[in-house]
């Protein structure tokens, strides 16, 4: 078969689509992966064939078309009230817990029309739009002279979808987090349906549509959540609608190139703490959610080895570190993982679900998208406890920190998680499941 793999010029989602990719071309499958042309150096790093389609697009021009789309859509700016323009940004880009509409996957009870349906034109507008505009031309052209049988797209990559409907190929998402956009999606088509037809609305369907005309095919609702999704969380933290088909898949660690330091190949003289809150937030929000220094501070007299890992622009700005503490830029987490006693994270499905591979308690420090969902999860699982971003101190940090060490029942729910994540079918296992799918949903 040929697969197309397609995903936003986004690192997180990148990496957690990797294994698959590789699995499928292993097991003799052609493999493309498709993306903004800037993105393609950091394809090939992966050894994998990269595609550039479209034109590349900056987080700049991203935040302009949030400005417009908050200047100029309606229903956009109802579901905000009066905010001004910059007060509206941050609350999209920076708000603790999870914005409208995705609030009714932690609020079911939040999951009416007149809740829903401004939020999610300007989710369309906001993000879907200028997030696969740049893509779709150049994406659908690619796929109608390779001629993919299927199309494996990240689910914010609606481009994907498209492009698939355009040359007739299967077409799945690969979950690397959260299924937040399909849950969200199955409450509003089941109040959409409720609707006079008169007052249904759909800004997904209303989006698409032109390019269901221009390429030919009706809109359908595989676009928004494929002909299938592949699942990498375990059971017991995943999240599912019920009306879609889900393939369950062993998340396996893939960060990109690293190298493993000397010192990381020496056992930890003391119980080794971990600190690690991920490689894009001290991009995304100038630094941290969080006070680092604080916490490494409140750490300073414990007996044990803190490993932080922090991001340059940052680390110039820690006050002096204590004895025990020891920051590094960077060090692949399947590596240092396994080391470790505790991680303290951020809750970001990745390093989440990296150390949970690897039965390692974890103290969460969420802070926006499915971070305090995912983290409410794994302490209800009990292999971690959690302090929301918003809340967290250095000494809250350290109290936990201890119970994590001192109390074995962590440790035993974390060893379950790991055991529930092993007993998962690996990307190699899922292959023959995929080619199966692919016949059933392919329509030439």
């Amino acid at each position: 078969m040929r697969i197309l793999f397609t995903a936003n010029p986004e690192p997180t989602a990148f990496v957690s689509m990797v294994p698959l990719a590789w699995a499928l071309r292993t097991a003799g499958h052609e493999v493309r992966f498709a993306s903004q042309p800037g993105f393609a150096g950091r394809i090939t790093q992966a050894g994998l064939t990269a595609v550039g389609v479209g034109r590349d697009v900056d987080m700049y021009r991203r935040i302009q078309a949030v400005m417009s789309a908050l200047e100029h859509n309606e229903k956009l700016r109802e579901a905000y009230g009066d905010l001004s323009d910059e007060e509206a940004l941050a609350l999209l880009d920076l708000k603790p817990g999870l914005p409208a509409p995705f609030d009714v996957v932690e609020y079911p009870e939040r999951a009416t029309w007149d809740h829903m349906l401004g939020s999610y034109a300007g989710t369309v507008e906001g993000d879907h739009k200028p997030e696969n505009f740049p893509v779709i031309a150049g994406l659908v052209e690619f796929a109608r002279a390779w001629e993919p049988d299927l199309v494996v797209w990240e689910p914010s990559s609606y481009a994907g979808a498209i492009a698939a409907k355009a040359c007739g190929a299967a077409h799945a998402r690969l979950l690397g987090r959260l299924d937040l956009l399909g849950v969200t999606r199955g409450h509003f088509t089941r109040l959409l349906a409720e609707q006079p037809a008169d007052q249904a609305y759909d800004p997904f369907a209303a989006w698409v549509d032109g390019y269901c005309r221009k390429y030919g095919f009706e809109f359908s609702e595989d676009m928004v959540t494929g002909h299938f999704t592949v699942d990498q969380l375990p059971g017991s933290l995943t999240m599912h609608d019920p009306g879609l088909h889900y393939v369950p898949m062993r998340f396996v660690p893939y960060g990109g190139a690293a190298t493993v330091e000397k010192w990381l190949t020496r056992p930890a003289e003391r119980p080794r703490v971990a600190l690690t809150l991920g490689t894009t937030a001290a991009e995304r929000f100038e630094g941290y959610t969080v006070d680092v220094g604080d916490i490494l501070t409140a750490l300073g007299d414990l007996d044990v080895e803190v490993v932080a890992t922090i991001a340059d622009n940052v680390r110039d700005t820690l006050p002096e570190l204590p004895a025990n503490a020891r920051v590094v830029s960077y060090a692949p987490l399947h590596a240092l993982a396994p080391t470790c006693s505790v991680v303290i994270n951020h809750a970001g499905a990745g390093t989440f679900l990296s150390t949970a591979l690897y039965g390692v308690p974890q103290l969460t420090l969420p802070w926006d998208l499915d971070e305090p969902e995912l983290a409410r999860r794994a302490t209800t699982q009990g292999g971690a406890l959690t302090i929301h971003g918003d809340a967290c101190t250095g000494t809250g940090v350290r109290e936990n920190v201890l119970r994590l060490l001192d109390e074995p029942r962590f440790a035993e729910r974390a060893g379950v998680l790991r055991d529930e994540m092993l007993a998962m079918p690996a990307p190699n296992d899922v292959v023959g499941t995929l080619e199966e799918l692919t016949t059933k949903f392919r329509i030439r």
